[in-house]
């Protein structure tokens, strides 16, 4: 088995909706903002070679998306996620699985491309996998998270007879080294992989844990659809990964791939980070 960090780009998100209540004065420490309030947010994914296959977990945000629409989230930087696959001597399509931990527009515009005008799997032989909870869900947007779920991102998917479900029990397992953990503040039913390697408990942390700057418990997005659920989710599993020592890979962190965590007398902070090559 062998994981692997696979950079995307970054983008920008408002440094005001990423830190929710919590001032600028605080979060700008760590996350400095630019002249319009914006922050530079990594698009990380995460490739897994585990028993013959090739897992891609999230494929970041594509290119298929009109000007207008890169306007607003200044996708910038060389990396993309083909040239990322290149350089560890594989391309899209030696994919076997696409794993999306769940379906706002910067985990999941890759999956999918446009082609001839035509929008089509981006993994021609990846099967893609969603839970149904969460894809009935984001198929029926609320109102408020409608903007994050973009139909040209997901009904293709389905369309194409490639997509199948992880039944939504925390724990389950989806190979002999990844178990799925699920999250319900960010977005209803998020899955996380929980991954055994190197003889160490690994977590994708999605937007759980965006990066190292939300390791306080106040620290929630105002992304978030329930913040309170997300508060406790976070405070559960950061006591969780503190005592057991997990590696936690965080998706969206401009410059740290991993950390892990330490009991401090204002609680649960950062320990160490690192890249996944180095362990």
């Amino acid at each position: 088995m062998k994981l692997h960090a696979i950079n995307t780009g970054f983008f920008k998100l408002d440094g005001g909706a990423m830190f929710g209540v919590v001032p600028k004065v605080i979060w700008q420490k760590t996350n400095p903002a630019d002249e319009n309030n914006l922050c530079t947010w990594a698009l990380r994914c995460l490739l897994i070679e585990d028993e013959g296959r090739l897992i891609l977990i999230d494929t970041g945000i594509g290119d298929k998306q009109d000007e207008k629409f890169f306007k607003h989230y200044y996708l910038h930087g060389d990396d993309t996620l083909e040239k990322s696959l290149a350089s560890l001597g594989f391309t899209k399509d030696d994919i076997t699985d696409v794993f999306l931990t769940h379906l706002h527009f910067d985990h999941v515009g890759g999956a999918v491309i446009r082609e001839n005008g035509e929008l089509k799997p981006a993994f021609k032989n990846a099967t893609y996998w969603s839970n149904k909870q969460h894809w009935d869900w984001a198929v029926n947007p609320n109102a408020r998270e409608k903007a994050s779920f973009l139909k040209e991102n997901i009904l293709p998917i389905q369309e194409s007879g490639q997509l199948k479900f992880i039944e939504a029990i925390d724990g389950i397992q989806f190979s002999k080294n990844i178990k799925v953990r699920f999250a319900y503040g960010h977005t209803d039913a998020m899955m996380l992989p929980q991954i055994d390697y190197k003889g160490k408990t690994w977590v994708y942390m999605a937007d759980l844990l965006p990066s190292i700057g939300h390791i306080p418990l106040p620290y929630v997005m105002s992304y978030d659809m329930f913040p309170i659920k997300t508060l406790n989710e976070k405070s559960v599993f950061l006591k969780e990964a503190t005592e057991n020592n997990y590696i936690l890979i965080l998706e969206h962190d401009p410059i740290h791939e991993c950390c892990t965590l330490q009991s401090t007398e204002k609680g649960i902070r950062l320990d160490k980070t690192f890249a996944i090559a180095s362990i």
